[in-house]
């Protein structure tokens, strides 16, 4: 008899969407209809010490149910999509032999995609060349750089805002170890790709996506208030004095920890760092959006609806 494609363990349920589109709410209602524990699947709440400016769940939310990669690092370290499988995989078994139903929860599209596609393999960071491509940006800015990685590889180029500093740097960080841009690396490396245990899994994915962006473009703005309010930029002024930390690192680059850096900098007001910060966070809903709208194996949600929770937990099955 052939084995079956997956194991007896039901679907692992993945409740996906953009920045402010309701997701822990979502979840914790899930949490109270079933034995669940919840995966984060963030590369912002990975990060100690930085609590407000990524929303993360209150005290009180994270001891409802158990959380999982949440606090997890230094803000002076990073944490890669081949670490988050690695993590992952290794949760989902641990929360099964406890008898309990692991649910992932997040934004972080590229996480998902290496948990259940695979990782490709490309060259591993590099903090010699990333050193370099920081100081190349202090002296020039990031749209020049961008303009070099339009030069060496238009593809990925074409993609990327002229500030996206995160994906240019690697992009030209990749161009320089390999001698090839990422695009075609990618592309030739597209039915190579190294699995981790990705396809011992079945995945169940309900995406959270918003009716009127224009609704969630409005949360946006009321959320990011709030954070300023609640003693966002005091959050960012502690991890300055730390002296460890800078503008190059991945976690002082999550978006709105940006913004307000430059804003202690000097080199932006308030309104102007208030104005940036929403705009970058919309930009991060848009393409979080466009992602799920590619995952074709999606349950849709209008997160919107009075009873977007109600509609995710019957197509969660919980």
């Amino acid at each position: 008899m052939s084995a079956l494609p997956f194991p007896e363990h039901p679907p692992v349920v993945c409740l996906l969407g953009p920045t402010a589109s309701g997701k822990t709410a979502a979840a914790l209602a899930l949490a109270q209809q079933a034995p669940v524990e919840i995966i984060s699947l963030d590369s912002a709440l990975v990060y100690r010490e930085m609590d407000i400016g990524t929303a993360k769940p209150t005290r009180e939310e994270l001891a409802a149910v158990p959380h999982h990669l949440i606090d997890i690092i230094d803000p002076a370290d990073s944490y890669s999509a081949a670490q988050f499988v690695t993590d992952a995989e290794r949760l989902i078994g641990e929360i099964r032999v406890r008898g309990r139903q692991p649910l992932i929860v997040g934004g972080t599209m590229l996480y998902y995609k290496a948990l259940t596609q695979g990782l490709n393999d490309l060259p591993q960071a590099d903090p010699a060349v990333r050193a370099e491509l920081d100081e190349l940006a202090a002296e020039r800015g990031w749209p020049a750089l961008h303009a070099m990685l339009a030069e060496v590889d238009p593809v990925t180029a074409a993609r990327l805002a002229p500030n996206d500093a995160q994906r240019i740097q690697r992009a030209l960080e990749i161009h320089r170890l390999s001698g090839q841009p990422m695009s075609e690396l990618l592309a030739r490396q597209a039915d190579g790709r190294t699995f981790t245990g990705a396809a011992d899994q079945h995945y169940r994915v309900i995406a959270l996506e918003p009716s009127d962006r224009a609704v969630l473009h409005a949360r946006i703005a009321a959320r990011y208030d709030a954070m300023l309010a609640g003693g966002f930029i005091e959050e960012v002024e502690r991890l300055r004095r730390r002296g460890d930390l800078h503008p190059g690192l991945p976690s002082i680059r999550c978006v709105g920890y940006r913004q307000v850096w430059e804003y202690l900098d000097g080199d932006t007001d308030y309104a102007t760092m208030r104005e940036r910060g929403i705009a970058a966070t919309r930009q991060l809903c848009k393409r979080q959006i466009t992602w799920l709208r590619s995952t074709p194996e999606r349950l849709p949600v209008d997160c919107l609806a009075p009873d977007y929770v109600e509609q995710a937990a019957r197509l969660a099955g919980m």
